[in-house]
């Protein structure tokens, strides 16, 4: 059985990004790092390629980090191997409630 890839970009990322067709739960994927490291984790459910994969557990409101950047954060909890996208990461761009200090 070959491994399936994942990439964690930057040491700060909490997420890494699916480089593989069809990752379904339980699958475990190899998560490679710009060091040469790698690890292997545990898929929580489906993964389409391209999309992001927890690295950690993630409290809700915690910031996502993929490539170094925030690019969101998490409406509920995430747990390590867990898909990440819009069903629990909502944007913080063009937020005026983030900006006037609402959230």
């Amino acid at each position: 059985m070959d491994l399936k890839l994942a990439l964690k970009v930057n040491d700060k990322d909490n997420v890494a990004t699916i480089f593989a067709n069809d990752i379904k739960a339980h699958m475990q994927v190899d998560v490679h790092d710009k060091k040469g490291a790698d690890v292997l984790l545990t898929v929580n459910s489906d993964i389409p390629y391209g999309h992001k994969i927890a690295l950690q557990d993630i409290n809700k409101g915690e910031l996502i980090i993929k490539y170094g950047e925030e690019i969101g954060m998490a409406s509920q909890a995430i747990k390590k191997g867990d898909y990440v996208h819009v069903h629990n990461l909502e944007s913080m761009r063009g937020r005026g409630d983030l900006q006037a200090g609402e959230k």
